[in-house]
């Protein structure tokens, strides 16, 4: 990895780890929208240094908005391996200080119930900010069901996918709102949501149905509110993609978003690819890579031409 990623990285796809054990029970949430209040000098200051690192970014040609056409060739054997890298390993996993960079074999992880997806907002998100980041998470929701064959809905009337756009004054009260989203939480994972580093742009933590299995029961998105509209759009891309399953990120994935070197801000048609292919009926949730990777390589054949 590159020393600028370490500083930049996007994601923190933690899938299926914050529970341990807890079992996660459909709840009744009624979301009111706070009354706007300005920002403290905290979140401006935070505000400045990620509009000044967009800018540093996109003049080293990275969070790119075009769709990779024509980057590279993405044929059968490559879109396979992307997939198994990206769709069969966790990128996290728990340890004593928190979660741990470590790479580990997983198993075929989606939703089979249908999503319900709500846009949440801090006090200190401005009311443009609303209407533009909600019609922009709705628009991108039906593409990812169009894409998946996976129905979502935008609803406020219980949800089980919850995109957080908050800033960091809005952080205590929306503790609050994930305890009540996932009751039984684990108290790491509200000190871990509490206490993000900079270099965390965004993330999304994923859980597992109340039998333990691989299947989701909800998810939270969290978008820092404090950067610009580019680099937020981009977490939003990112962030609800991997909440469908495709929790890992590969340094050999390109194009793709699923890759910490930022080159690509949205996703691109390997992306689009890759969640066709992990929404296939013809695989299964729970499957291993080895169980799997004969009908992940027909697919990938199928949709790479």
């Amino acid at each position: 990895m590159k020393p600028l990623a370490r500083h930049i990285r996007r994601s923190a796809a933690l899938a299926a780890l914050a529970l341990a054990g807890c079992s996660v029970a459909p709840v009744q949430t009624a979301y009111t929208p706070p009354a706007v209040t300005a920002p403290s000098a905290k979140s401006v200051a935070l505000a400045e240094y990620y509009a000044d690192l967009q800018y540093n970014m996109r003049l080293r040609g990275l969070i790119r908005e075009d769709d990779g056409a024509g980057v590279t060739t993405i044929n059968g054997r490559i879109l396979a391996e992307n997939f198994e890298a990206i769709a069969l390993f966790d990128e996290y996993q728990p340890g004593q200080a928190g979660f741990v960079a470590r790479q580990t074999p997983s198993n075929i992880r989606r939703w089979e119930k249908p999503i319900r997806m709500s846009v949440e907002y801090g006090a200190s998100v401005p009311q443009e900010v609303r209407a533009t980041d909600g019609a922009f998470v709705a628009d991108y929701a039906r593409h990812l069901s169009n894409l998946s064959g996976h129905p979502i809905q935008m609803t406020s009337q219980r949800p089980n996918y919850l995109v957080m756009v908050i800033g960091e004054d809005d952080r205590a009260a929306f503790a609050n709102r994930f305890r009540s989203f996932v009751p039984g939480v684990s108290d790491r994972t509200i000190s871990d949501f509490m206490n993000l580093p900079r270099s965390i742009l965004c993330l999304v933590y994923a859980f597992p149905s109340q039998n333990g299995g691989h299947s989701y029961d909800r998810a939270v998105a969290v978008i820092r509110a404090e950067h610009p509209t580019l680099m937020r759009r981009s977490c939003i891309h990112e962030e609800l993609a991997q909440g469908m399953g495709l929790a890992n990120d590969s340094p050999r994935a390109r194009p793709s978003i699923f890759n910490d070197d930022e080159e690509f801000g949205f996703l691109t048609r390997q992306d689009e690819m890759l969640l066709k292919l992990l929404y296939d009926p013809r695989l299964h949730v729970g499957m291993s890579a080895r169980d799997a990777r004969p009908i992940v390589q027909q697919i990938a054949y199928e949709l790479a031409g």
